[in-house]
Order: structure tokens, then sequence, then C-alpha cells
């Protein structure tokens, strides 16, 4: 180029424009804000916000009638939330339990807290009792094929005085009330266990036999990932074709969503 100075004028420009442009377009478009949970509106005459999830924090803000808040999050009955007008705090469930659904609806506790759980598939958890009148521990799995039914796998221990019976059973139980926070529950289910006596034991031999089992339990929704749950059970072993045996057991324990 003939002029020298003017080349590099116009390049410094271009350069300059360059660097200029990824600014600008990145802010035509503002960025998006992470999907909201709900979106409630308060119906009582204002709402009190805190600066933690307990009544040990300050209120900081107070929202009123009519206002629409997001809630963001949870952590036990205490909720995390944000006006339109960008101020965040803590509300107590009761709160919002006076709230109104976008549709117009009084938003419920059921609503709030376990939707979530009736939207979890996987749990696993560990429970102990006893097993005749011998100590027993077992672990389980389940998946849930509906609101109201999921399939349980179990394996378990019982360690006797004169002999020792290892255990797993696949049951299918019903849970007809799964949206309450106490929800009884039934099931059936096959299995196999084996019984290993003492080798203190003359003539002691191991026994294997297939087994059917019934069970009722109850559970307790305790938090968002955790469930109390007790149980009592009736195990049959078919040790031959002539001979079978009944076992009664009961445990209680805790489990977890995923």
């Amino acid at each position: 180029m003939k002029h020298p100075l003017l080349a590099a004028l116009l390049t410094s420009f271009l350069a300059l424009a360059l660097l200029g442009a990824a600014p600008a377009r990145a802010q035509d478009k503002p960025a998006e804000e992470p999907p909201i949970a709900e979106r409630l509106t308060v119906a009582d005459p204002y709402l009190e916000m805190r600066t933690g999830p307990g009544r040990g924090y300050p209120i900081h803000h107070v929202a009123a009638r009519g206002e629409t808040i997001d809630v963001l999050l949870r952590f036990t009955d205490w909720f995390k939330v944000r006006t339109v007008k960008g101020h965040e705090g803590w509300v107590q469930r009761q709160q919002l339990e006076t709230t109104l659904t976008e549709a117009g609806a009084v938003k419920g506790f059921r609503d709030v807290l376990l939707d979530d759980y009736l939207h979890r598939r996987l749990e696993a958890g560990a429970a102990w009792g006893q097993f005749k009148s011998e100590p027993m521990l077992k672990i389980f799995a389940s998946y849930r094929l509906s609101d109201t039914i999921n399939a349980e796998a179990t394996i378990g221990q019982v360690q006797g005085l004169y002999s020792g019976t290892d255990f797993w059973h696949v049951n299918l139980n019903i849970e007809p009330w799964s949206d309450q926070r106490w929800s009884p529950y039934g099931g059936i289910g096959f299995g196999r266990m084996k019984n290993v006596p003492n080798l203190s034991l003359v003539d002691a031999t191991t026994t294997n036999a297939n087994t059917a089992n019934a069970t009722l339990g109850l559970r307790y929704y305790v938090t968002d990932r955790v469930v109390l749950r007790v149980d009592w059970t009736l195990y049959t072993a078919f040790i031959d074709d002539n001979r079978s045996s009944e076992f009664r057991a009961w445990t209680a324990g805790l489990s977890f969503f995923f």
C-alpha cells in the first residue's frame, strides 16, 4: 500500500472494531436464568422473608399481597424465594401454603414437598430387626414403577446362636397413599435362603430353600431425600417337596432417594 500510515490506522481501526464486536453481540442477548421451580402469588397481607432458613435469622424484606415470588430451592421446611424486584429470602412452609399458584389455586403441602419424592425412581436403604428371635440385618434397593408401585430387591443375614442364614428376595410393593407423609404399604415376593449351621454342631448340614414372603410396612417421609420405614414379614421356606417352614421377621431402618 502506498500510504503506510493510512494502512496502520486502518489495521488498528479494524482490530478495535473486531474487539468491540464480540461484547456488543454478547450484550444483545441477555443471559438466560435457570428455570424456576414454582411461581406463586402472595395472598396474605404480607410474606416475611428471612436471611436464612430458620426463625433465628432476621427478617430483611416483606413481600406485599399480590406480589409474585419465585421458589428457588428448599431446605427442610424452609424455601428460598425471589420477588420480581430481585429481593431474595427464606420463607417457612406454613406461609407458602397460603400463597396462590399461577392458576389461582391455593398452594398445598403435598405440591410443595412431595412432588420431588413422587418423581424420584431409585431408593436404597438398610434396616435392622429380628428374624424369629435372632438379630437380622438387611439392605435393599427399589425402583419406582409408578406413583404407587415399586419393585424392590433385598439381601440380608441372620446371625443365630446355632446357625447363620443368608437370604435374598425380590418383592413387588404397593403403596396406595404414597403422597402422604405417613404411608402404609404391602408387598409379596420370592427368593432364596441358605442356612449354615455352626461348625461345632455334629452332623450339621447346610440347608438351601426357595422362599415366598408377604410384607406389611409403614413409611414416614422425613425430608426430601430420607424415609423412615418399619415392616413385618412372613417368610415361607420350601425345604423340600413335602416340608415347609414359616418364619416371622420385623425390621426398622432408613432409606434414601437418588
